[in-house]
Formats: C-alpha cells, structure tokens, sequence
C-alpha cells in the first residue's frame, strides 16, 4: 500500500488526515510488538560503567591432564630406548662429549613421529608449557616460534632434568656462540666484521644442523658469498681449528 502524500498546498486538516492515514497500522498492537523485539534483537549494549571482574584464571584440568599424559608418554619413550637410538646414548651418557650429528637427531625424530608414539615436538613443547604455566614456573621459552628439528636436543635435556629450562636449540647455540666470542676477546683474538659475519652464519648453520664441516661452505648460505675459498681466505690457517672449536662448543 502507498503512503499517501499531502501537496505542498493542502491545508492543514488534509494534511492531518494523510498523517493519521499513514500511522494507522501501528494502532495495531501484534505489529508494534513485532518491531520493538526486532529492535531489540538488533541492539548492542555497550556498559562503560562495570569493570569486568576475573573471577577465576588458570588451566583446566582435563588440559592438564592430556599434557601431562603427552610429557610422560615422550619421557616413557626415552626410558625405554635411552640404549637403542644413538641421539639418546649420546644424550644420556653426557657430559662424554661424544659428537651428536643431524643424521642421529634424524632417526630420533622418525622414531618418535611414528606409530604407536606420534610424538610432535612442537605439541611436545606446548604440553611442557602448559605444565609449566599450571605450576606457575617460568622454565619453558620459545613457546611461539616454529619449531626446528634440533629442538629434539633441547626436549630430551629438558626431560632427562640435564637442562633446567626448556629453551630452543637456536637460542642455548646463540649463548654458546656469545660465550665462545668472549672466550676470544678475553685471550686478546680479535676478529674483522667481515670474519664476524661469517662466524654468525656459521652459528646459525650449527643451531639447524649441530655441526658444521669443510664440504657445508660448498652449500647455502655460504656458497653465495664466496664458498670455501672466502672462508679460507679469511681465516687462514687457523680455520681448522675455529670450525673445531666451533663444532665442540656451541653444542655444549
């Protein structure tokens, strides 16, 4: 139905009139309810006034649970193999120093990703957090960034209690690396910025790889800045023994 629309020159009664027409269906009551809920459906209250207040704040304990349950099926896994995967006789038989190579973190790796286990790091990281934060300790860091393969070294130290902190492995080689450089400055070894950088790109191979060798300066990063040849050019005769102490060090 069209409103009816008064002219411009109708006279005031005529224009009552049109304005009683078209307010007429609200006199119905059904129709008037029907728009006020429609309203208040629509509605969004914003109260500025009451502050929340937290009345409770912490960790379920059916979380707590299943992250408990995630930490001792993977400290379960170690017992039971700490004899048969070469990462965890080395890892269990420290301070040996024997060399833990990326192939061993590997085979580490398949076992504890396969069935039955299907053991993640990454959801092995976030169930020791989890724990952590229910305890309200601060032992666990690192809970945001993606996981790499040798965090598995940082989670087996943490659950054989050989770590007392969980950090990332990039992050434990990064304080190596920075106490091995102040192990230099303090024997009167001064190294170019040039050499530094190559350094740090070698730290950084060793955190991803947990060692570094003469063929890797072949490979990415390193052969697109010069390869073998630069890094020999830098440091001379001494390269032997840098990568040595290098290797031993910052896996420590």
């Amino acid at each position: 139905m069209q409103a009816l629309q008064p002219s411009d020159d109708a006279s005031p009664q005529q224009q009552e009139a049109a304005l009683q027409q078209a307010v007429k269906p609200l006199a119905n009551p059904q129709l008037r309810q029907l728009i006020l809920g429609l309203k208040a459906n629509k509605d969004l209250v914003i109260d500025t006034v009451t502050q929340d207040r937290v009345l409770e704040a912490g960790f379920s304990e059916a979380a707590r649970e299943r992250a408990q349950a995630l930490v001792q099926s993977f400290e379960d896994f170690i017992a039971q193999h700490k004899d048969e995967i070469t990462a965890l006789q080395i890892l269990y038989n420290r301070p040996t120093k024997a060399p833990l190579s990326f192939d061993d973190i590997k085979v580490l790796a398949d076992a504890l990703h396969a069935p039955p286990h299907a053991l993640d790091e990454g959801a092995l990281w976030q169930a020791y957090a989890a724990l952590d934060k229910s305890k309200g300790t601060a032992k666990v860091r690192g809970t945001s960034r993606q996981r790499i393969l040798t965090d598995i070294v940082s989670l087996v130290r943490f659950a054989m209690q050989q770590d007392n902190e969980l950090v990332p492995y990039p992050e434990r080689v990064a304080a190596n690396f920075k106490a091995w450089m102040a192990q230099q400055a303090s024997a009167g070894k001064a190294f170019t910025a040039e050499q530094q950088w190559w350094l740090e790109m070698i730290r950084d191979h060793v955190a991803a790889n947990l060692g570094v060798a003469m063929d890797d300066f072949e490979y990415a990063p390193f052969n697109q800045q010069g390869g073998l040849g630069k890094v020999h050019q830098l440091f001379g005769a001494e390269l032997s023994q840098v990568i040595e102490e290098l290797n031993r060090e910052l896996v420590a």
